[in-house]
């Protein structure tokens, strides 16, 4: 529903920034004084251009029915465009990451060597996007890759709370206005969007931002930058944030700022309307916040992921002493999933599409055993006990000196719970289905004590029990957390490989490991090990203690899916019996656990 608004009078501008939007003529439909402005947005597509499930190798389904892509999204978009001329389409981020057909043209045959158009900017151009929020996963593969990327697209990616380091200028454009001329004629309506990226980036992807990059909190810079997209001419103000909208963090203190601030914003900072609200991949059609400096409501949605849903904002606009003001708004959200795909998007992603497709189903080997994901979640399985195995061997390999003497531990999650590697032939799209981040690997030296409490932290993911079951696995697995409020994601548990464990999800939380033993020992507080780690995970991600203070003893800048392909091209035939082992398990007071599945 629609929430009025105290009309003020604004001040009038000299200048605009950005370029010109015209929507084109329609029939009048109110008074001329009055406009409806409608702003469509789209937020962690990562990766889907089309509605294809590369994992599986089919058109993608679930459950509940949903499409993905943004082929459907597309056709949606044109169907409002012919309902209300004056619609502006925007996006909030994270998009050049998440399936093989982003990792493909970074990764196999990188834009930046090819000067290939990147297919995501392909589709996004097609559609005629007119703004964009930078993700976190923007910067996954590099400064220079976004830069090519940037360099594509025919909208600005936005971006007020990053700076260059070494300048201190923004690296991004901070904001644009867009001018929309009313289909039934009258005073042209100056938009404004101002973009906004979660600070965590600085750990999340630190050895590629580190000295070309400063960020800052999205609250403060909300709090310098929006007064100023005022001053610049816009009637109205659109937030595009890559934040959530609940304040958390799953980086505790590492930085000053939290990772999801978008309540804040819009209570703290006068002079927004509407928020497109990112990252956390939840569908909040409609969530209203009172700002405490003026009263005026301001209205916030986020639509998802993947283009299963698309935000839309409708904004009535009133002429008031020569200045539109925004007098009501509401948001909600679209299902692309029973419209067709826009044939025009499809054509002009086919040729990545069809190249992507034929990489990810050539075969590297064979498998003499299946090795489903799904169970990794609540139990000792073949899948992570593979990747555990591959990162044991490159740290180990590379060892040198006192360092070469430690035991190798490893860490793995269960990152996709619908991949797995059956027995058979193995593809890249198999390995790519239970590893499907663009994560590097690193060595770091723990004691026995800093193991424990890695182990602790990860225990969180489980919530806590009373008995031994049988419990559904969704009853004991994404506990909620004070860094994961919305419930622990499955990449944010890991298992450890090396040492034996015992996960006791009767206790609490901070004392759940017990019997840890390395070699049929109990490990001491004191005793050396090195870790075999993500870069995501060694960097802060998920806030682990001990592990962004480590000594690092091995950084090859080796990425880990790569590592596996490459494994089992020279292996010919991963055969689990010859790795797995039942390291740990879940126990409650002492007795395992059954879970269904």
């Amino acid at each position: 529903m629609g929430h009025r608004r105290t009309v003020a009078a604004l001040a009038t501008a000299c200048c605009l920034t950005g370029a010109v939007l015209s929507a084109a003529a329609a029939p009048a439909a109110a008074a001329p004084k009055d406009v409806t402005l409608t702003v469509l947005g789209t937020s962690d597509v990562h990766g889907h251009a089309l509605d294809w499930d590369y994992y599986k190798d089919k058109p993608y389904s679930d459950a509940a029915g949903n499409s993905v892509g943004l082929a459907q999204v597309s056709t949606v978009v044109d169907q409002v465009r012919r309902e209300n001329p004056n619609t502006l389409l925007v996006d909030d981020g994270d998009v050049i990451q998440g399936t093989p057909l982003d990792s493909y043209y970074a990764t196999v045959e990188p834009i930046t060597k090819t000067g290939a158009t990147h297919p995501m900017a392909a589709a996004m151009n097609q559609m005629g996007y007119v703004a964009g929020a930078v993700g976190n996963h923007e910067f996954n593969y590099g400064v220079d890759y976004l830069g090519a990327y940037r360099k594509q697209l025919n909208f600005p990616l936005l971006a007020a709370n990053v700076t260059d380091h070494r300048t201190g200028a923004p690296a991004f454009e901070p904001y644009v206005i867009r001018t929309v001329k009313p289909a039934r004629g009258g005073k042209p309506v100056h938009v404004g969007f101002l973009g906004l990226t979660t600070p965590g980036s600085a750990i999340w992807d630190k050895p590629r931002v580190a000295d070309r990059l400063d960020f800052t909190g999205v609250l403060e810079s909300a709090k310098h930058w929006v007064p100023r997209v005022r001053a610049a001419g816009a009637d109205v103000v659109v937030v595009l944030a890559h934040s959530g909208i609940e304040t958390s963090s799953s980086y505790g203190d590492a930085l000053p700022w939290p990772e999801n601030d978008m309540r804040q914003v819009a209570e703290q900072v006068p002079g927004i309307d509407a928020i497109l609200s990112g990252h956390t991949h939840l569908n909040n059609p409609e969530v209203d916040v009172t700002n405490k400096q003026t009263g005026r409501t301001v209205v916030i949605s986020q639509p998802g992921l993947w283009g299963e849903r698309v935000s839309r904002f409708d904004l009535k606009l009133q002429l008031v002493r020569g200045h539109y003001q925004v007098a009501d708004a509401s948001s909600s959200l679209l299902n692309p999933a029973s419209a067709a795909p826009d044939p025009k998007v499809v054509a002009a992603t086919r040729t990545q599409h069809t190249t992507t497709v034929s990489y990810v189903n050539s075969v590297i080997g064979q498998s003499t055993a299946d090795m489903p994901a799904g169970p990794c979640r609540w139990s000792d399985c073949a899948a992570l006990d593979f990747i555990n195995q591959v990162q044991t061997e490159t740290v180990r390999r590379a060892l040198t000196g006192d360092d070469a003497n430690l035991p190798v531990l490893s860490a793995a999650a269960p990152f996709n719970r619908d991949g797995g590697i059956t027995a058979g032939d193995v593809t890249v799209r198999d390995i790519a289905g239970i590893y499907e981040f663009d994560n590097t690997l690193l060595g770091i030296r723990l004691t026995g004590a800093q193991v424990k409490a890695y182990l602790e932290k990860s225990a969180e993911y489980f919530k806590q029990v009373s008995g031994t079951g049988p419990y559904p696995a969704d009853d004991v697995t994404n506990a909620p957390t004070t860094d994961s409020p919305n419930g622990t994601p499955d990449y944010l548990y890991d298992v450890l490989s090396g040492v034996t464990y015992d996960i006791d999800i009767a206790k609490a939380p901070g004392s759940r490991i017990e019997n840890l033993s390395y070699d049929g020992k109990p490990i001491t507080d004191d005793q050396q090990f090195v870790l075999a780690i993500n870069n995501y995970r060694q960097s802060g991600g998920g806030n682990f203690p001990g592990v962004t203070t480590a000594p690092v003893v091995y950084d090859q800048q080796v990425a880990i899916r790569e590592s596996l392909i490459d494994w089992v091209q020279q292996a010919g035939t991963i055969d689990p019996a010859q790795f797995s082992a039942d390291d740990w398990k879940l126990v409650a007071n002492g007795q395992p656990v059954q879970i269904t599945g």
